[in-house]
């Protein structure tokens, strides 16, 4: 009967054992090394774990080391270090802006819910979204999709009463008649009041409304009728972003406000850029369309431009230099982009559509309206980006302007023409990094004392965003 075979040999175990032995077969004596080198290895990884744990952490806050203590042997290693730093902080910067719902994640709106009588139902006439008053319909609209947005009334900081008071147009002459506001805005009021415990706890100190007309929360065209009529009581102690500004005292901004642009359609801007670059050619020197009477019409004591715009035709209408026009024309934006200077000069009151329109399409605004205050000076550096001109310096435009295409144009041209000028003075139905709805709610996190939920946190946290 044949013997079993056995099993073979483990091949991994005969080698180990040949290697014990010397060139006689005799087994050699392990070194005191060879014994405990796993543990040496073990040891020593070990400790440069713990080392490098050690550095990174006792930096505080973890930063990054500031390059200019660090021993760099070459200039290509400079240039490499400094790469891969601004790459990664680049990178972070990035990650923490690009989403809109981080900038002021402790920022809390309620919007209250109004029957459709107080702004949907004017929807009906397109109009009412796209004119220069429409400011109204799109920060609503904003806020309905923005993250800032509660639906608990209990954790809010502000609260939105969207009230559409610019959507009635008169059938005379087309433009908004406004005389039913205060009796509407006093009617939401008396709804939200009964309704809900927010507003006569702090007396609408936290409420924010719009009034986007001349001369604001006073409701009237014109400033003597605005001022005889002033702030409705019932508003005064809430927060109003309202388009009228001025740098001295007036009855008309007498309330906690937030200076906002005038509304101009992103889509309109964005089809005439499209079509007329910023950086294209600009063939006309000094530009202006609209209301310029030859014979200034005296309106309740008071005359339309105080003459300013009388002036500008008087002297300017035959001068090759300036292209101006007084009548309407639905394509008027082509003609903005394709100036260098087009003129903003006051209406009824100091501020104009023509300033959005001006900086969105690349034309440097020459703003003539004495004592005016200018939105979001924060985000947008007027002084570097637009010419000012004295009321009474009007019939020296011609000089002026030339004096600055001979010397600093290009200069303001290349500040005017950075986008986030056109962005922060431009509403979109959505809030956006740095448009016009995101300076609103930045201009509202600085005054968080008004709240009835106040806090300190969301301020910090936007100024360290920004």
């Amino acid at each position: 009967m044949a013997e079993p075979k056995r099993p073979s040999k483990n091949r991994g175990f005969y080698v180990r054992m040949r290697l014990l032995h010397n060139k006689n077969g005799r087994p050699q004596e392990r070194s005191l090394f060879y014994r405990y080198y796993k543990w040496v290895i073990w040891f020593s990884l070990s400790l440069y774990l713990f080392g490098s744990y050690f550095v990174t952490n006792n930096n505080p806050q973890n930063k990054p080391t500031s390059l200019s203590k660090t021993h760099v042997p070459n200039s290509e290693s400079t240039l490499a270090s400094r790469a891969l730093f601004e790459s990664t902080n680049a990178t972070l910067r990035q990650k923490s802006t690009s989403n809109s719902a981080g900038f002021l994640k402790n920022l809390k709106i309620f919007v209250y819910d109004l029957p459709p009588n107080y702004n949907t139902n004017w929807l009906s006439n397109e109009r009412c979204s796209k004119h220069l008053f429409a400011s109204e319909v799109a920060i609503h609209r904003a806020l309905l999709t923005s993250h800032v947005r509660t639906f608990d009334p209990y954790e809010a900081d502000f609260f939105f009463v969207p009230v559409y008071v610019s959507c009635n147009f008169s059938t005379i002459n087309g433009f908004p008649a406004i005389g039913h506001a205060r009796s509407l805005l006093a009617s939401a009021i008396q709804l939200i009041s009964t309704e809900y415990p927010f507003w006569n706890r702090t007396g609408g100190s936290d409420h924010v409304f719009v009034a986007s007309h001349d001369y604001g929360a006073c409701f009237h065209a014109m400033e003597e009728a605005a001022i005889a009529d002033g702030i409705p009581g019932f508003l005064k102690t809430s927060i109003i972003l309202q388009t009228f500004g001025v740098n001295y005292k007036h009855p008309c901004q007498d309330v906690e406000n937030v200076l906002i642009p005038p509304y101009i359609s992103p889509e309109s801007v964005q089809t005439t850029v499209e079509n007329f670059p910023v950086k294209g050619r600009r063939d006309i020197f000094v530009f202006f369309r609209g209301k310029m009477e030859v014979h200034p019409k005296n309106v309740s004591g008071r005359f339309y431009s105080k003459r300013v715009r009388t002036v500008i035709w008087r002297k300017y209408s035959a001068d090759r230099r300036f292209y101006l026009k007084r009548h309407r024309f639905a394509g008027y934006q082509s003609e903005i982009a394709r100036s260098v200077f087009c003129l903003c000069p006051l209406g009824w009151a100091p501020w104009s559509p023509r300033l959005v329109e001006s900086v969105a399409l690349g034309c440097v605004p020459v703003i003539i309206a004495d004592g005016i205050r200018l939105p979001f000076p924060s985000a947008v550096n007027w002084t570097e980006i637009s010419l000012t001109v004295a009321e009474r310096d009007v019939d020296k435009l011609g000089n002026i302007l030339e004096h600055v295409a001979a010397t600093n144009l290009s200069t303001i041209q290349h500040n005017l023409w950075d986008p986030k000028n056109r962005q922060a003075l431009l509403f979109h139905n959505r809030v956006g990094k740095g448009d016009a709805t995101w300076q609103v709610l930045h201009e509202l996190a600085q005054k968080l004392d008004k709240s009835y939920n106040r806090g300190s946190g969301v301020s910090a946290e936007l100024d360290s965003d920004t």
